[in-house]
C-alpha cells in the first residue's frame, strides 16, 4: 500500500480532476441517450485516470532525460523565482529511472485493458480516439516531436483534455457525437489548458533555462501573455453565450457565469505576478479546495499553488455547473 501511495503521489494524482472532470461531464451529457452504456462509461473513466497518471510519470522521465530539475535549480541560484520541485523522488534516490518506467508501463497497461473493454462494448471506431490520445500524450514531452518543448504543449492539452477526451467518452457511451458535446468540450478544454498555461507563465524563466519553449514564450512579452490568459479564462463563457443565442444550448447554461468572479481573480492575480507586484495572496473559501496549503507555504511554493489550484478549481466549478444543468434540463 505504501508503494501505491508513493507512486500515486509522484504521478500527481492531485491533477486528476483536469482529466476526470471533463470525463464526468461527458458522461453526464451522454446520460439519457438511447444507446447509453454504463459499462463503457465506467471503463472510460478508469482508462482516462490510468492514462493520465501514466503520462504524468512519462513526462517526468522525459524531463529527467532533459535535465529539467537541474536547470530549474540553476535558475534558482541565479535569483529567479520558479517552482523548483521536479521529480524529487529520482534526485533523492527514492526511485530509479528504471522503476519509474516500470510503473509507467503498468499504468498504460491498465489503461489499455479499459480501452479494450470500451472497444468490446462500442466497436472498433473508438480506436481512433485512443490512438490520437496515445500519440499526443507521448509526443507532449517525448521525441521526435517534443511538442511541449516547442510551444505547442498547451495546444496538445487543449485537444487531449477538451474535444478529444469529451467527444471520445461521449462516443464510447452513446455511439454518436453532436454539436452540443463539441461546443462544451471546447469550453472545458480551454479552461483545462488555462491550468497548464498559468503554470507556464509562472515557470517561464526555469523553462527557458532547460530549453523548453512554452506558449508563454511564444507570446513574446507580458502583454501577449496576459492577452492569451484572458482568452483561456473568458472565452469559454463567451462560447456558452453564443451557443445559447444560436439555440445550440439551453439558456440555463448561462448559469456558468457564477464561476466568472474566480476567473477574474485568477487573471488579475497572474497579472500582478508577471508585473512583479505579487503580494503572496491568501486562499479564500470561494476559491475552492486548496489541499494542505500550510505545507505549500512551508516549502515556499504557496505563491505557485494558489494560482495552479484556483485554475484547477475553476474547471471543477465549471464542469459541476454543466453537469447539474444537463441533469435538470437535458
Amino acid at each position: 500500500m505504501g508503494k501505491i501511495k508513493f507512486w500515486l503521489h509522484n504521478a500527481r494524482s492531485l491533477a486528476l480532476p483536469q482529466s476526470l472532470l471533463p470525463a464526468f461531464t461527458a458522461v453526464a451529457l451522454s446520460y439519457g441517450a438511447d444507446e447509453f452504456s454504463w459499462g463503457a462509461a465506467v471503463a472510460s473513466i478508469f482508462g482516462i485516470a490510468f492514462l493520465h497518471l501514466g503520462f504524468n510519470l512519462l513526462d517526468d522521465w522525459f524531463d529527467y532525460k532533459e535535465g529539467s530539475g537541474e536547470a530549474r535549480q540553476a535558475a534558482a541560484t541565479e535569483g529567479f523565482r520558479g517552482r523548483m520541485v521536479k521529480y524529487p523522488y529520482l534526485t533523492s534516490g527514492e526511485a530509479t529511472p528504471g522503476e519509474l518506467l516500470k510503473v509507467v508501463v503498468i499504468f498504460l497497461a491498465l489503461a489499455a485493458v479499459c480501452g479494450a473493454a470500451v472497444v468490446a462494448l462500442r466497436g472498433w471506431n473508438t480506436l481512433w480516439w485512443m490512438a490520437a490520445t496515445l500519440i499526443l500524450g507521448v509526443s507532449y514531452s517525448g521525441g521526435p516531436l517534443k511538442l511541449g518543448f516547442h510551444g505547442l504543449g498547451e495546444a496538445v492539452i487543449f485537444i487531449m483534455f477538451g474535444p478529444l477526451l469529451m467527444t471520445g467518452v461521449h462516443f464510447a457511451i452513446t455511439g454518436v457525437v453532436g454539436w452540443k458535446i463539441i461546443l462544451l468540450s471546447v469550453c472545458v478544454g480551454l479552461l483545462v489548458t488555462n491550468i497548464v498555461y498559468s503554470h507556464s507563465v509562472m515557470d517561464a524563466v526555469p523553462d527557458k533555462k532547460m530549453g523548453k519553449k512554452t506558449m508563454a514564450h511564444l507570446m513574446g512579452g507580458i502583454k501577449g501573455q496576459l492577452a492569451l490568459s484572458a482568452v483561456f479564462n473568458f472565452l469559454p463563457f463567451i462560447i456558452i453565450l453564443i451557443g445559447v443565442i444560436f439555440k445550440v444550448l439551453h439558456p440555463a447554461y448561462l448559469a456558468v457565469a457564477v464561476v466568472l468572479p474566480v476567473t477574474i481573480w485568477l487573471w488579475r492575480s497572474l497579472r500582478r505576478f508577471v508585473y512583479g507586484k505579487d503580494s503572496r495572496p491568501e486562499p479564500k473559501w470561494w476559491m475552492g479546495p486548496m489541499g494542505d496549503f500550510e505545507a505549500y507555504r512551508k516549502h515556499g511554493i504557496d505563491w505557485f499553488m494558489i494560482r495552479w489550484l484556483t485554475a484547477r478549481n475553476i474547471v471543477m466549478f465549471f464542469c459541476a455547473v454543466l453537469i447539474i444543468i444537463n441533469l435538470i434540463v437535458g
